[in-house]
């Protein structure tokens, strides 16, 4: 007959299999993706995102990771060193010359962080006003003026004002009817 109790509230499920192993497939290496078209080294590229959004900056080449290498120069506008992923720049039909500078050295590495070893949690250290912010290496200071001051010298003076220059819309402005 039937079955009372908890038993009865046992459904059998159809259509649910177990899932069999089998052999992973290998994960192919990933390409860089391709540049988007106007883009050579020696552009001035306009930032969409981040801290330096609206500035205007100077494309040296793109990484292995597909990130795009920028710089500012730091001393023109305040924008460093600094990889930015290509969805979140307008190309502009402005170049600028690179003859001056050797930034062949650069790479993804050059960005990565110093590992630290974590010290034990305490409400002490917690609490500690001695835990200061990780600065840049002075090295890494004086490599990018280096770089960048072969870039600077190259500009003549509306450049640098450009450079200097935020993009912004304003009122009746449309993006895709603007031409860059």
């Amino acid at each position: 007959m039937g079955q009372a109790g908890q038993q009865r509230c046992v459904q059998k499920k159809f259509g649910k299999k177990k899932a069999v192993k089998g052999v992973k497939a290998e994960k192919k290496a990933q390409k860089t993706p391709a540049l988007k078209k106007n883009m050579a080294p020696g552009s001035v590229l306009i930032l969409l995102a981040g801290r330096f959004r609206g500035r205007r900056v100077v494309f040296l080449k793109q990484l292995q990771s597909g990130l795009l290498l920028v710089t500012g120069p730091y001393a023109i506008n305040g924008v460093p060193l600094r990889r930015v992923n290509q969805r979140y720049c307008i190309v502009t039909s402005t170049k600028v010359d690179l003859k001056g500078a050797d930034y062949s050295k650069i790479d993804d590495s050059y960005f990565a962080r110093a590992a630290d070893k974590k010290k034990g949690k305490t409400e002490g250290a917690f609490f500690s006003e001695d835990s200061s912010k990780s600065q840049m290496p002075q090295e890494k200071k004086d490599a990018q003026k280096k770089l960048e001051e072969g870039i600077a010298k190259g500009l003549s003076a509306d450049m640098k004002s450009y450079l200097k220059a935020r993009f912004s819309l304003s009122a009746n402005m449309y993006p895709h009817e603007l031409k860059f």
